[in-house]
């Protein structure tokens, strides 16, 4: 037998075989990585842009799995992210790496069960999500349209060998999906009568015998927290785009209720139960959360607690009935009923333990009334316990050093503090020279932003920035109705000469590749542009963000970690607001630059970032541009950078995957050696923009959910954090039917 290559000659055969260019620091990371493996000692690596991190990463887990008989996890925070890795790194690098290790390395693709055809539901084991869908002649209305689309999902899944939603192309709306999938909890397990056909099952059963097995960040939080197991065993865990776990995490763990919500339930039960005694608990409990005052809720008042108690006991007595009702083996309409019940039961259950570390709040919606809601005020020890605890785990990404250290994320993910697991950081730096290709440029003359909206300065400072530039721009903006009225100004001043996309004026991949195909075209837009967005060449020369990106000063979670900081003896705006804004200003600034070529400059319209006593924190977040408040030098610059742009790169349509992962693949033919290999955007049928807002595949199962559970427009929008216009315009696309 040949002896085992060297994780060097691993690295350089992967590398070469796609056409890139070995990088110091991407070699320094797969060192530090398989080491980490060695010790059992977890690490936190930044690693900039270009660096070929997912490479870095992927080679010495594939070692590991090979000697170790185990599938090493892969974790991402986007679909972005998932679909590069499984499209497009793991097939080349198993090409690449198969005539050395003697085998090609196996990957899977693990999803939740959401993502995946129902064949007991297909057969009729549940009852219609809704009615009428089969009015497949009624072509002018919804129900029709969904009707056809569902036709045509039994069509395709006769023909499916895998049933992921992702192999049917052009997609259906999430409505017709629904009528042929069942969440975990409505899922029958074991005793459902088609379990050995199951596509489930069969997925999983896959990713047990791979080597790499890649899945998202949410699937992750609910395998450790509520000890599902989806996930084969493993000791090594790669959470890559490392500074999301936490706010994901916190998301997945966080619960609501409000009057709709049990109505909701009680109209899952419907006929098998008597459900009376639980819509009258959901009336008091309405009444109980309209004596509250709007806002975080310290001591649970006894109307609360009262209210409270009759839920989960007329739950408890609704679960005890159903149970007894028989095994209901193959009955998907009662596991549907219990599961909605059980969600009841679980919320207040957990509302009324009052937990040390929840916080607890109350949202005032205007056309329904109020809600309750409950989340981790810190998920540092959760993580500690159900993550770090007994696996080696590898977190990376571009911005996991925070005002120069990595204490502020170490201590969020619980790896700080007395009894923490032993870790390290490293920074492998960056292959780009930042000083060199690009300026930081701080608007110091424009006043600090105001609670009015952008300022006439603002505006003039955009259009002199963007002309300057020949367009070339994105726009970086805190809020959709400032990315809006920024896009609405900008096109009146320019009319036909630089064509301004906005946010919500198409699917984002659509607008991303309109924007990276066109040099004077700039692209406006709010969050989801902020990170993930992978534009590199002459389309994209500036960057503007409009102000510092703190979190919102009423929200009751950032306040009461603030709070609880300050009461420790720290300094709870650093700690909390300060870094959430310098994470999402690297996150930003780091689109600018995406290649060794690129050249630009990232334009901040906040004075602050000059002068606040918080600047400094926030500028060591930054890459190290070329740091200036000159005006005059910076349009200049933009000027030279548009009279000799090359032509723009454009961006690819993301690659379709099947069953498993994706079809092998090979560098295209132009591949430019130094583009590192991200891909921009989800696929399009599986990322919508609705108003401004991308919406994911988990988003719209949460809006979906919600549906069910009978909550308001008003109460999905404090939930997922955006405008209840957002959530009407998705909803509606949608076909989803929300109260208020």
């Amino acid at each position: 037998m040949p002896p085992t290559p060297s994780l060097d000659e691993l690295i350089h055969q992967a590398v070469t075989a796609i056409g890139g260019t070995e990088r110091p620091g991407q070699v320094q990371m797969a060192h530090a990585v398989a080491e980490a493996v060695q010790t059992g000692e977890h690490l936190l690596v930044q690693a900039g842009t270009g660096t070929g991190k997912s490479l870095a990463y992927l080679v010495p887990a594939v070692v590991h799995a090979q000697r170790s008989s185990r599938p090493a996890i892969v974790a991402t925070a986007t679909l972005a992210l998932q679909a590069q890795i499984v499209d497009r790194d793991l097939p080349r690098l198993a090409d690449a790496l198969q005539p050395v290790l003697g085998r090609r390395p196996t990957y899977a693709l693990v999803k939740g069960r959401r993502n995946y055809l129902c064949k007991h539901k297909l057969e009729g084991g549940y009852p219609d999500d809704d009615e009428g869908l089969l009015s497949v002649g009624e072509v002018d209305s919804a129900a029709g349209r969904v009707g056809q689309e569902v036709v045509r999902l039994r069509e395709w899944a006769d023909e499916t060998e895998s049933g992921d939603r992702d192999e049917l192309v052009p997609g259906v709306s999430e409505r017709a999906w629904r009528q042929v999938s069942v969440s975990a909890r409505e899922c029958l397990g074991s005793k459902c009568p088609m379990v050995q056909e199951c596509f489930v099952e069969q997925a999983r059963a896959v990713a047990k015998d791979s080597d790499v097995v890649v899945t998202n960040h949410a699937f992750l939080a609910i395998d450790a927290f509520e000890g599902r197991h989806m996930l084969p065993e493993h000791d090594l865990l790669v959470v890559d785009e490392g500074h999301e776990l936490v706010d994901r995490v916190t998301s997945t763990i966080t619960d609501e209720i409000a009057a709709g919500s049990v109505a909701g339930a009680a109209k899952r039960v419907g006929r098998l139960a008597e459900t009376e005694a639980l819509v009258d608990a959901g009336e008091g409990l309405g009444q109980a959360l309209g004596q509250i005052a709007e806002g975080r809720v310290l001591n649970l008042p006894e109307v609360l607690v009262a209210a409270l108690g009759r839920v989960r006991d007329t739950s408890r007595d609704l679960l005890s009935e159903l149970k007894s009702q028989g095994s209901g083996e193959g009955d998907g309409g009662r596991q549907m009923a219990r599961a909605a019940v059980q969600e009841l039961f679980d919320m207040a259950e957990r509302v009324l333990e009052q937990r040390e570390l929840d916080v607890v709040w109350v949202s005032e919606d205007p056309r329904r009334g109020p809600v309750l809601r409950v989340a981790p005020m810190s998920v540092a020890m959760l993580l500690r316990d159900a993550i770090f605890d007994e696996r080696t785990v590898v977190l990376t990404s571009a911005t996991l050093e925070l005002g120069g250290t990595f204490d502020a994320v170490a201590g969020q993910l619980g790896l700080r503090g007395e009894g923490g697991p032993k870790w390290r950081g490293l920074d492998v730096g960056s292959p780009f020279d930042y000083p060199q290709q690009a300026m930081a440029y701080v608007a110091q003359h424009l006043p600090a932003p105001g609670r009015d909206g952008m300022s006439g300065q603002a505006f003039d400072e955009i259009e002199a920035l963007i002309r300057a530039a020949g367009g070339r721009t994105l726009g970086l903006f805190s809020s959709r109705r400032a990315a809006e009225a920024a896009a609405e100004e900008m096109r009146a001043r320019f009319g036909d000469e630089i064509p301004v996309l906005c946010q919500g004026d198409d699917q984002l991949p659509t607008l991303v590749r309109q924007f990276a195909a066109d040099g004077p075209t700039c692209l406006f837009g709010t969050l989801s542009l902020w990170q993930g967005v992978d534009v590199p060449g002459s389309a994209c020369q500036l960057v503007i963000i409009d102000r510092i990106p703190f979190p919102r000063p009423d929200d009751p979670l950032s306040s009461a970690r603030s709070q609880a900081i300050a009461k420790m003896g720290g300094n709870g705006f650093m700690a909390v607001s300060a870094t959430h804004a310098a994470l999402r200003l690297a996150q930003g600034a780091g689109r600018l630059v995406r290649r060794s070529t690129d050249r630009g400059v990232v334009a901040f319209l906040d004075s602050r970032m000059m002068t606040a006593r918080y600047a400094g924190f926030l500028q060591r977040s930054l890459p190290p541009f070329w740091p200036t408040t000159d005006r005059t030098l910076v349009l200049k610059a933009l000027g030279r950078l548009d009279a000799t742009a090359p032509e723009v790169v454009g961006v690819d349509t993301p690659a379709l995957r099947g069953v498993g992962g994706g079809a092998p693949a090979t560098p295209a033919p132009d591949a430019v050696p130094d583009a590192p290999v991200e891909t921009p955007v989800a696929d399009s049928s599986r990322t919508a923009v609705t108003d401004g807002r991308a919406w994911s595949e988990e988003d719209d199962e949460e809006l979906r959910d919600g549906a069910d559970m009978g909550l308001t427009v008003e109460e999905l929008a404090d939930h997922l954090d955006v405008s209840a216009e957002q959530v009407s315009a998705r909803a509606g696309q949608l076909g989803l039917v929300l109260e208020g």
